[in-house]
């Protein structure tokens, strides 16, 4: 069941009181409340926060628009908790949220392909291109949104993995017996390595490293920075587990689908703008955020590509037995695996691994 912060109930209920029928000779107001799990430090969020809500609402004003939208904004879990935002479209808590399909695996399966096969690619854009072909090309990826009342505005990734420790990891029998916060999919990323994966997210890696619960996360370098990871964990084993889909800005369908159809283009390019944004300022922002870290006393350490393929063929292949499982629910996981490899192929990335086979 969704999680929503009751001190946030009276606030979503009343943004989403909204009427959506549009007439043509009058403006229509229609309330609006974006939430979000993380808080606006993030770049997903803050990209949400600080382009796409003032840049959709001045292209629909230019447009002479019909439509205007007013904003509740009820960022970093203010009204619903990390991992409950579809569930607050859904049940129409919410009308504009980001989406972490990391925390929703059970809702987006095919969306989390790229963390069941790691190490294909460090360049976001190609990861999120490649995830936005697929949504197009396979009806059931695209489902996952819309049968949940989303309407897809934009997808992000995220920056390539890496290991944040406490003491420095010079070879894959030091990470043996250390307790590594990695969430979700990404937990498989340190099976047969001798780590043990610890739940948890970002807001929870500083506090238990601190305390001692772990003695490491497994992130990427944009979320590593806001949290102030190297401050407990300071040495970097720069993995490049690569660059993942990781969610998506979405509007509820239901308020989508009644906007009228110059309203909806405004949206759908603002949404695709938002996306390219994202991909184009995210790699250059990591390589900001790693130097400010080592500025700040990180010591970083990376692979040769010899060890990152050691790394890559030690791990079990868990992507084969997923998209398995998922053929057996009745979902397409081999043909969702199949083209996400040879669409990284295409777009000419080098892996040291093809999770498809064997």
């Amino acid at each position: 069941m969704n999680k929503i912060n009751t001190t946030g109930i009276s606030l979503l209920l009343g943004a989403a009181a909204l009427t959506l029928s549009i007439h043509p000779s009058q403006a229509q107001t229609i309330k609006m409340t974006a939430v979000a799990g993380h808080p606006v430090i993030f770049p997903w969020v803050k990209l949400a926060d600080e382009f796409f809500i003032p840049e959709l609402d001045k292209r629909l004003a230019a447009a002479n628009s019909k439509v205007k939208f007013e904003w509740t904004r009820a960022w970093g879990g203010t009204a619903v908790k990390l991992g409950s935002e579809s569930g607050a479209i859904k049940d129409g808590l919410a009308e504009l949220a980001f989406v972490s399909t990391i925390f929703e695996a059970p809702k987006f399966p095919l969306q989390n392909v790229s963390y069941v096969a790691p190490f294909m690619t460090d360049d976001v854009a190609v990861m999120s291109k490649v995830i936005k072909n697929m949504q197009a090309k396979i009806p059931a990826m695209n489902d996952a949104w819309s049968k949940n009342n989303m309407h897809f505005l934009g997808g992000t990734g995220l920056d390539s993995y890496h290991l944040f420790t406490k003491t420095p990891i010079n070879s894959l029998a030091d990470l043996n017996g250390k307790k590594i916060n990695a969430p979700g999919p990404s937990a498989n990323w340190v099976k047969n390595t001798g780590a043990v994966a610890v739940a948890g997210t970002l807001q929870t890696y500083y506090n238990d490293i601190q305390t001692g619960v772990t003695e490491g996360a497994l992130t990427f370098t944009t979320g590593a920075f806001p949290a102030k990871l190297v401050e407990v964990a300071p040495h970097i084993t720069k993995v490049n587990y690569g660059a993942q889909f990781a969610g998506a800005l979405v509007m509820s369908k239901r308020v989508y689908d009644k906007l009228p159809n110059d309203a909806k283009k405004i949206v759908d390019e603002v949404g695709a703008e938002y996306d390219a944004r994202f991909a184009a300022t995210l790699a250059a922002t990591a390589t900001t955020l790693m130097q400010k870290m080592v500025e700040a006393g990180a010591k970083p350490r990376e692979l040769s590509a010899e060890e990152r393929k050691q790394w890559a063929a030690v791990l079990p292949n868990v992507a084969l037995p997923w998209a398995k499982d998922l053929d057996a629910k009745g979902l397409p996981g081999s043909l969702v695996l199949n083209e996400f490899v040879a669409q990284m192929r295409a777009a000419g990335a080098s892996f040291p691994r093809d999770w498809s086979k064997e």
